[in-house]
């Protein structure tokens, strides 16, 4: 049995089944059957929860852009691969078929090998949604180039960090980026970021807004120069089943953000497969996710997902907000999608608005709808339903990870029902499992847990770049021989998962990862501040926003100058995604008797939730709460017996 497209329950029950009972033969058939191969696999997985290695189809030769482009041109050459929507209303949209798709990733390729890149270097890519940043990302690919896609919205300090980590000889980007009524200069942010980096970058420079920039000679070219001379045709690379596709990276808890390795055949099988069966995609579908290449939603179900199956994606460059709220609804309309894929956070701003700017845009070709990036709350759940949906539309609620490379989570439509603010259930070949603090197996229904994964996926992370021992430790040290999500996860009567929130110090902000640590690094470096800790609260639209606590060396500075400094040094070291949404100055932070910040308390107060503290509190007239140990109990638990203080507000 063909089990490449699940359209029923039985269908899904037993090739679930298979998938758990015997997964090399059934990986092997999905991936033996459905795609473009040099040489097959010597064998279909081999791994080590422990040492953290993994291998799938081990010894394998393709090159994914051939099953993303080449055998599309053979079969349906005129279809259009991809739609791209400017950001400005009156700017005429583009559109590639897939031979105009592969000339036009040819052509990248070969400015690529003209400007010296080569099979394993890395490309570090930092451009606005545009037709060249599926173009830079594919001619990576194709010539076997480790692509490193940084978010356009990261501060030049963070693109530092990551351009050395990776140790990129080249930078792609452009002159700017149009975000609604705003335009950036992105190359001035790559200017600033390159003082911090070694002095043989190159940088390849693409004109989007047309302002002036600084050109600086014998590193920067323009595209423009340089494209007309190449060829229409390169050749693709030849590439191992485990040579690396790309680095994208994701914030921790702890220290600089880590890079995700995902290798080529495995993360190539899965997205394909997971893209095929969650959107239940058809010919003649037009597919629409309106994530950003920058993140890992945009690599998986933007290109890669898509593309293998031949599918019509579409690229947004602009905001759901300009020139008005009814921008997605009027887009949806304009292009007849029929699969729409947006993060619950975009969806609460667009309620917010109330349904006017739904009314008279019909909405009627949409077949399914899909939200991604954080748990979605009932009340969004509902608006997207009836509002967008018409009541009509299954929602796959997806759960997922930068590091497992595809979805894990989901319901099917049609296939498997959806349940509001539910995940529901894994994928094919993903065995979940809720674990407790020990790492013993919770295996009733109707439980709260850890949520660990049993056996590998052939799309998970593979490792760290430069830095496998951090890998094994955050991912496979907490619960021995189990991949550790770091979400916990409530399994209800019928086996549908519902994701709680993470268990480390890591918010989910508009649905993105951002670790709390290098926020605070950030904020320490002024040299007013001695302390900070950064929590996230519940925010309406946000889903998660961040809560800053600081304690300064000198409180008669103006408070209000401070809580300024420390957005402009988020933003400058991070981005602006991570700036704080409300910033308390306090005289002290709750402590444990080690020192360690009770982020437990933090959490709470910033919640608004004064209840199950385990700590007194003393409302004084002075303006200042008194936080007092209670009793000699855990160490890790309890306040130092010293008082600390918090203000009120």
């Amino acid at each position: 049995m063909n089990n490449y497209l699940i359209n029923n329950k039985n269908k899904y029950d037993s090739a679930y089944n298979e998938s758990l009972n015997n997964p090399e033969k059934f990986w092997n058939d999905i991936a033996s059957e459905n795609f473009s191969w040099y040489d097959k696999w010597s064998s279909v997985v081999e791994w080590d929860f422990h040492k953290a290695k993994i291998n799938w189809f081990s010894n394998a030769k393709l090159n994914i852009t051939v099953n993303c482009i080449d055998r599309h041109v053979k079969t349906h050459p005129d279809k259009i691969a991809i739609l791209f929507e400017p950001n400005n209303v009156n700017e005429k949209p583009k559109s590639f078929t897939y031979s105009e798709l592969l000339v036009e990733v040819s052509k990248m390729a070969n400015v690529l090998k003209s400007l010296g890149v080569k099979k394993g270097d890395r490309v570090c890519i930092y451009l606005p949604m545009i037709p060249e940043l599926a173009f830079s990302v594919l001619a990576c690919a194709r010539i076997g180039a480790i692509h490193s896609v940084v978010f356009a919205g990261f501060s030049s300090d963070a693109l530092a960090t990551r351009i050395n980590d990776c140790n990129s000889s080249l930078t792609i980007t452009s002159d700017g980026s149009f975000r609604g009524a705003k335009t950036l200069n992105l190359k001035n942010i790559v200017d600033d970021a390159l003082l911090k980096c070694n002095d043989e970058q190159k940088v390849l420079v693409i004109k989007r807004t047309l302002e002036p920039i600084k050109m600086i000679s014998k590193r920067d070219v323009f595209l423009d120069d340089i494209i007309s001379g190449v060829d229409d045709y390169c050749k693709p690379e030849i590439m191992d089943a485990e040579d690396p596709l790309f680095i994208l990276y994701t914030s921790g808890s702890t220290g600089k953000p880590k890079g995700m390795v995902h290798t080529t055949a495995g993360y190539m099988v899965y997205t394909s497969y997971t893209f095929k069966n969650i959107f239940q995609y058809t010919d003649n579908d037009i597919y629409w996710c309106t994530a950003d290449i920058g993140w890992i939603t945009g690599h998986s179900y933007i290109l890669y997902g898509p593309l293998s199956n031949g599918a019509t994606t579409l690229m947004f460059e602009g905001v759901p907000s300009y020139p008005d709220f009814s921008r997605f609804w009027s887009i949806v309309e304009k292009y007849k999608v029929t699969q729409f894929y947006t993060a619950p956070t975009a969806i609460r701003a667009l309620a917010k608005q109330g349904v006017k700017f739904v009314q008279g845009i019909d909405l009627s070709s949409l077949k399914v709808l899909g939200t991604v990036g954080e748990p979605i709350n009932e009340e969004a759940w509902n608006w997207y339903n009836i509002n967008i949906g018409k009541n009509n539309c299954p929602i796959v609620d997806t759960w997922w990870q930068t590091e497992t490379g595809g979805i894990l989570i989901s319901s099917i439509p049609n296939v498997i029902p959806d349940k509001p603010t539910f995940a529901t259930k894994p994928f094919l070949g993903v065995q979940p499992m809720l674990v407790d603090d020990n790492g013993n197996e919770l295996k009733d229904n109707n439980i709260v847990g850890k949520l660990c994964i049993n056996f590998p996926w052939p799309s998970i992370a593979r490792t760290i770049w430069g830095n496998h021992e951090r890998y094994i430790n955050t991912y496979f040290s907490t619960f021995k021989g189990k991949y550790f999500t770091g979400d916990g996860a409530y399994r209800d009567e019928y086996g549908n998962y519902r994701i709680t929130g993470r268990v480390d110090d890591v918010v989910i902000v508009s649905g993105h990862n951002l670790g709390t640590a290098p926020i605070e690094d950030a904020i320490n470096e002024h040299p007013n501040i001695a302390e900070s800790a950064i929590v996230g609260f519940p925010h309406e639209i946000k889903g998660n926003a961040l809560y800053g606590f600081i304690t300064l060396k000198d409180s008669s500075i103006d408070n209000n100058s401070i809580k300024s400094d420390i957005n402009k040094i988020i933003s400058n070291k991070i981005g602006p995604i991570a700036k704080l949404d409300k910033i308390q100055i306090t005289v002290g932070l709750p402590k444990t008797r080690s020192g360690k910040i009770m982020r437990r308390i933090l959490r709470k107060i910033a919640s608004g939730d004064f209840n199950n503290l385990g700590v007194s509190f003393l409302f004084l007239n002075t303006g200042v709460e008194y936080i007092e140990n209670e009793g000699e109990t855990n160490e890790n638990t309890t306040p130092s017996k010293s008082f600390v203080l918090l203000p009120c507000w």
